[in-house]
């Protein structure tokens, strides 16, 4: 993979920030347990099948269509900009294990003061989204505090920079780089080299992951689903919570970046698939999105 300016300093900006917090003495944590990183697996290097063809685009609508009742994602195109199916190939890589969770957030919240995940009502209202503000609540860290019985749950009502934040203080903490994955590199952990539709094969089975589909309409506590881990043991690839990419829109604005994995609000479900390409604004805190990181 290449480095171009941007990317350096978009790197040396992390490095600053880490070296930053690294200064910010760890707050008492009540007796909590010592903080534990991220478990992380290893992706071999070489190459992957990545993005989709016709028919599995034409698979993933009519998957909609069953679940919904209706065309919206055929009649908006939604899976049309998918990379076409071609072979590529990436070095090796570790990435965590699942999405970073609460408890994992909770350390580097208590270390750092960084403000803990939540959204006021009229910012949810400027985001135009269906969900209404009071389902925030139970995602909310309301007064700062991790809501009770989700440390396991995946950390949700993050931005973008809130992911890279964490990633800084992770690299200070323990000495090494952590950075949010490619769009393409989050695509080789979750399906593998063979190009599967979904991280457990080419079936759509509901079954194998946190969606809309069967329930409970809300986050679960990580791996409740190890049948739909990824052929290299990626869990909650598909479903439970759209993930951060470090990838921008093509447009090169800057100001959106790729989101992969689908989430527990999704039927179907098409944008479940690794090969999905979904953008978000990176200052969006959504009860949908988390986030997974790469270390080096």
């Amino acid at each position: 993979m290449s480095w171009n300016a941007t990317h350096l300093g978009g790197l040396a900006a992390v490095l600053a920030l880490a070296l930053a917090l690294a200064a910010v003495p760890e707050a008492a944590q009540g007796g909590a347990a010592p903080f534990k990183e991220p478990a992380v697996i290893g992706i071999p290097a070489g190459p992957f099948i990545a993005g989709s063809d016709r028919a599995e685009r034409e698979a993933a609508y009519r998957l909609d269509e069953a679940a919904y009742g209706h065309s919206r994602t055929r009649q908006g195109r939604w899976y049309e900009a998918e990379r076409p199916r071609t072979e590529q190939s990436l070095p090796a890589f570790r990435i965590t294990e699942t999405p970073i969770t609460n408890r994992h957030y909770a350390a580097f919240v208590a270390a750092t003061g960084h403000a803990a995940p939540d959204v006021d009502p009229r910012t949810w209202a400027g985001y135009g989204l269906i969900h209404p503000f009071e389902r925030t609540r139970r995602h909310a860290w309301i007064g700062g505090k991790l809501p009770a019985g989700r440390e396991d749950h995946p950390v949700v009502l993050v931005s973008h920079a809130d992911a890279r934040a964490f990633a800084a203080w992770l690299t200070a903490q323990t000495g090494r780089s952590w950075r949010l994955p490619t769009a393409l590199e989050w695509e080789k952990a979750a399906r593998g080299p063979a190009g599967l539709r979904f991280p457990w094969g080419d079936a759509w089975d509901p079954a194998r992951l946190n969606s809309h589909d069967r329930g409970p309409f809300d986050t679960l506590p990580v791996g409740r689903f190890p049948e739909g881990n990824s052929p290299y043991g990626l869990v909650d690839a598909a479903g439970q919570v759209f993930e951060w990419t470090a990838t921008a829109t093509a447009s090169g604005s800057g100001d959106r970046y790729l989101v992969k994995g689908g989430s527990w609000d999704d039927s179907g479900c098409g944008v479940c698939r690794p090969a999905a390409q979904h953008s978000r604004p990176q200052a969006l805190k959504h009860i949908l999105i988390g986030f997974r990181l790469i270390v080096e």
